[in-house]
């Protein structure tokens, strides 16, 4: 839980950028990046929260396997999903109340059973250990991109 926190202090100290965007490294903005990032935080741990555990079951997924051996996300080979895409401009105060949203889901997170999960469209299902894992593995993926955008912006 503490790194997942700590990537949400660098979330939050990202926030004044939201504007920024240098189309070398991405199209979308700092300010898209942050909010897809909360929003799949959001998104996965109310899923996890509403899954029942007993229907829980692992799966071999080659994917996976793969992007857990390397421990990275490979830039612009994935689409997100509609629902964790965001929609429009966000604001600064969009982007605080999402990141209240996923700082008050922590506590919940810790809080679910081992066997939570949530259904990743290329991973399949993925229990509360492979899900922090991958909450980890995104969020970090997006900071990178967001830091990029930043520092040559």
């Amino acid at each position: 839980m503490k790194e997942l926190n700590n990537l949400l202090s660098q979330i939050e100290n990202a926030i004044p950028h939201w504007e920024k965007q240098n189309t070398t490294i991405s199209i979308a903005t700092v300010g898209w990046q942050l909010d897809h990032s909360l929003l799949v935080i959001n998104g996965i741990i109310s899923q996890l929260s509403k899954s029942n555990p007993n229907n829980y079951k692992w799966r071999f997924n080659l994917s996976r396997i793969y992007i857990q051996c390397r421990n990275a996300i490979p830039r612009g080979k994935a689409k997100a999903p509609k629902q964790v895409r965001p929609v429009d401009n966000t604001s600064i105060e969009d982007l605080q109340n999402k990141l209240a949203t996923a700082k008050n889901n922590m506590a919940l997170l810790q809080k679910l059973d081992k066997n939570s999960y949530f259904t990743h469209p290329y991973f399949g299902d993925l229990n509360l250990k492979a899900t922090i894992w991958f909450l980890k593995l995104h969020t970090r993926h997006h900071l990178k991109i967001v830091n990029n955008i930043i520092n040559k912006g």
